[in-house]
């Protein structure tokens, strides 16, 4: 699904329209050093984009430069890096401010699921199924980049099937204008202005012409929604015929994002990666951390076992314990491999989710239900624990409702101190005790019913 690299604080699915920006001159043609592109059907919302609104006065972040002017600049820098003036000329109709895009950078609304509400939608026994399908369709292809880089074909699935639906919700809108709107605007400047040269390459060396770059509203692009960083490093032509073009072709997606996987997100061969566990009601649960690593042994000399009872095995392996709803809803055991999933992207509840999603792929079963229902607070009460918190002293990020790593950190460090159970989950009982003495815990709010 498009724009789950800014998941974080988005919901989990955007509606994508046009773009209005200004109508592009036709693109020049491909180099003959370039192999011609095979005719295919043109993108969805593929047609020109109309005309641009005026760009904002001089932004701040920029000594109050005009847009033109940061343009000129930003195209200076690309040549610099190794740009030729041919892909400018051919982007150039491409290359303006869109205030719409920036106004849904400012305006993503928070994401309110729950980690087993998220995971029964998108990795549903339907889902896997349909991944398993792709594999068998492409064997070949995953076989390779299984071969070449360790990574296997349910986690190359799973996050195709996150990310796009196989190809099927690739974004509506062009890419460049994206780009180089949220590099001028003042958020994230540095880091879409990489992401526009690095697009500027892409197009510089044959992959896609501009016009072919279409995704989300956040510049990502193709059926893996690589951020065009990602797409020049990582790309590979895995059909042969001589483009990376994540858009249309099966094998150049399962190629790519096995290469990514492996070499940027520094997958480890041959290790598991998630495996959901059953806690005992007296596990320590300040143990349960992803920053706190434990080897199974000692797990298991904890009380932690298989869903079904089975005993974990006796060796060394390192993992952490994951509760992504605290002590009453599931438990995994998270190995190195993890970090490529909070890597790729930092929600706790996507990346649990596209983890848990590769395991049902690889053959594991559902994961149990909750050993009762999980009560989540409401927006408005995780909004005021966080800001108890930052009362209290804390670092909790931007003060929204997200529980974050900073936050889940600093939960835990109250529930150690008040005396209840150290599972980074916040509840209303914590939430009474910060507001101070004589005063009740609120209803628990929304209750998630067990997972099916």
């Amino acid at each position: 699904m498009p724009s789950f690299r800014f998941f974080i604080a988005a919901t989990a699915s955007l509606t994508l329209s046009s773009l209005a920006i200004a109508q592009p001159a036709p693109a020049p043609a491909r180099p003959a050093a370039v192999a011609p592109r095979p005719a295919v059907a043109p993108l969805p919302g593929q047609q020109p984009p109309a005309a641009a609104p005026r760009a904002p006065r001089g932004a701040a972040c920029h000594n109050g430069m005009s847009f033109d002017r940061f343009l000129a600049d930003l195209k200076q820098q690309a040549l610099a890096e190794g740009v030729s003036q041919r892909a400018l000329a051919e982007a150039a109709s491409y290359l303006v401010y869109d205030q719409s895009i920036v106004n849904r950078d400012r305006g993503q609304r928070v994401f309110g699921q729950v980690f087993t509400e998220f995971a029964r939608n998108r990795a549903s026994d339907g889902a896997a199924k349909n991944a398993q399908a792709r594999i068998r369709n492409h064997a070949a292809a995953f076989a390779r980049a299984e071969k070449e880089y360790g990574v296997p074909p349910a986690v190359i699935a799973a996050f195709w099937g996150l990310e796009s639906s196989f190809g099927a919700e690739l974004g509506k809108l062009h890419t460049l204008p994206s780009l180089v709107s949220l590099a001028y605007d003042c958020r994230r400047s540095e880091m879409f202005q990489k992401e526009t040269i690095a697009a500027l390459k892409i197009i510089d060396r044959g992959d896609l012409t501009p016009s072919e770059m279409i995704g989300s509203w956040a510049g990502e692009l193709g059926q893996a929604q690589f951020l065009p960083t990602h797409y020049f490093n990582y790309a590979v032509d895995y059909d042969g015929d001589g483009h990376r073009d994540m858009l249309r072709s099966a094998p150049d997606v399962i190629g790519s994002t096995a290469n990514y996987i492996a070499n940027g997100l520094k997958w480890r061969r041959g290790e598991p990666w998630l495996q959901e566990v059953r806690a005992p009601a007296n596990f320590p649960w300040d143990q349960a951390d992803l920053t706190i690593k434990l080897s199974r042994a000692k797990f298991a000399q904890l009380g932690v076992t298989y869903p079904d009872g089975r005993p974990l095995p006796n060796d060394d392996m390192p993992a952490s314990l994951l509760l992504p709803m605290g002590r009453t809803g599931p438990a995994f055991l998270a190995y190195a491999n993890f970090a490529a999933y909070t890597e790729w992207n930092n929600s706790l509840i996507y990346s649990t989710t596209a983890a848990y999603l590769a395991s049902r792929i690889a053959g594991a079963p559902p994961m149990r239900p909750p050993s009762a229902p999980v009560a989540q607070l409401p927006l408005n009460e995780l909004k005021e624990l966080q800001q108890l918190l930052v009362r209290a002293g804390f670092n909790v990020g931007k003060v929204d409702g997200v529980m974050g790593q900073l936050s889940r950190t600093a939960v835990k460090t109250m529930q150690v101190k008040y005396g209840l159970p150290a599972d980074s989950w916040p509840t209303a009982e914590l939430l009474a005790r910060m507001r101070g003495p004589g005063v009740q815990a609120q209803p628990a709010g929304l209750v998630m019913p067990p997972a099916r």
